[in-house]
């Protein structure tokens, strides 16, 4: 794969989970009633709406800020593993989409990921 297809690839990783994140993160902070019924379920209470909203505009600014990609990465990356365990223990049906976003969140932080040399 050439240098370019990785740069535009990754590039493209950057703006799909920035618009899913940052569209989500909206949708909690709105108070959305999906997203209300959504958090009632999980039982955490309200208050963690807003600070997974929160870390997902966090997360989704900070992939774009140079040395703060893999930081902003890891926190979608945690995010979505937190969403799949919800998904599979609490609310079901399906955990896809965030197993898609959290498998684009680990490909990005791979990516900037700090070197030990």
């Amino acid at each position: 794969m050439s240098d370019t297809m990785k740069k535009y690839g990754l590039m493209a990783a950057k703006a799909v989970l920035s618009l899913a994140f940052a569209a989500a993160s909206l949708a909690k902070l709105s108070g959305v009633e999906m997203m209300v019924e959504t958090f009632q379920t999980i039982g955490m209470g309200q208050w963690f709406r807003y600070a997974a909203a929160l870390i997902e505009l966090g997360g989704a600014i900070l992939i774009w800020v140079p040395g703060m990609q893999f930081l902003g990465a890891g926190l979608l990356l945690c995010t979505m593993i937190g969403a799949v365990l919800a998904h599979m223990f609490i609310l079901g049906p399906s955990a896809v989409p965030a197993l898609i976003l959290g498998l684009l969140a680990a490909i990005v932080a791979y990516s900037y990921r700090p070197s030990n040399s």
